[in-house]
């Protein structure tokens, strides 16, 4: 049965290379790390929340709205995923009742997103303000998408149709997500201005000096999420 319905639109994953000991404590049960040449990786993401139905239902202030994110890639088996760390959503309602149900680590703040488009460019802006200062991901991309090949960096960060997380009793959740292969904007420009320590804890500090390694800006689509029975 569909959890949720909505449109994942114009997202900005900005990934970086993480030390392992600041995601293990995040690592659900009977999960690893997905690397990549060797390292953990994480992706600071903004992306447009759209047209969302919950059950079918469509409620009045929670259709259209934007996400922050950090996450980072695991698997289950040869299953590939990802986990959140935190994610930042406007909406009080929606955070509190994700914390409660699915024990998925939401916080509401308050956030904004801006997207700019010419013939030629496509440029998205979030921004969420929390711990007394205001961060921001923008990026610039250039016309036409395009979609990237299977082997490619940009297919190995955008493409995952498992969400993986802890419940309140320590045991496995598992959502899937349904949606097709996203297109992606040639990036031309990205700028951050992030303070890991106030967004994720003291102990993320270190990475305000890190660069990501790459970043992909990518159109997005409907999507379809489907929760799974509890491990």
């Amino acid at each position: 049965m569909k959890f949720l319905t909505a449109r994942w639109h114009n997202l900005i994953l900005a990934n970086y290379a993480i030390p392992e000991e600041l995601l293990r404590p995040h690592l659900p049960p009977g999960i690893e790390f997905d690397r990549r040449d060797g390292e953990c990786w994480g992706s600071l993401v903004g992306f447009q929340f759209l047209k969302t139905r919950v059950l079918g239902l469509s409620w009045p202030g929670y259709r259209n709205f934007p996400e922050w994110n950090l996450r980072f890639y695991v698997k289950q088996g040869d299953t590939r995923g990802v986990v959140f760390v935190r994610e930042f959503v406007p909406q009080r309602l929606t955070a509190a009742m994700a914390r409660l149900i699915y024990n998925e680590p939401y916080r509401a703040a308050k956030l904004t997103m801006t997207i700019e488009e010419t013939e030629t460019s496509l440029t998205a802006a979030y921004t969420v303000a929390w711990g007394g200062k205001m961060h921001a991901l923008t990026c610039r991309g250039t016309k036409p998408s395009v979609v990237p090949p299977e082997d490619s960096t940009e297919q190995f960060f955008k493409e995952h149709s498992w969400g993986y997380g802890t419940g309140h009793l320590g045991k496995l959740i598992r959502y899937e997500v349904h949606h097709p292969k996203w297109a992606v904007y040639p990036v031309e420009q990205f700028d951050a201005d992030v303070d890991w320590g106030l967004l994720y804890g003291p102990q993320w500090a270190a990475m305000n000096a890190a660069k990501p390694a790459s970043v992909v800006l990518a159109a997005g689509s409907e999507v379809s999420v489907f929760p799974h029975h509890r491990r």
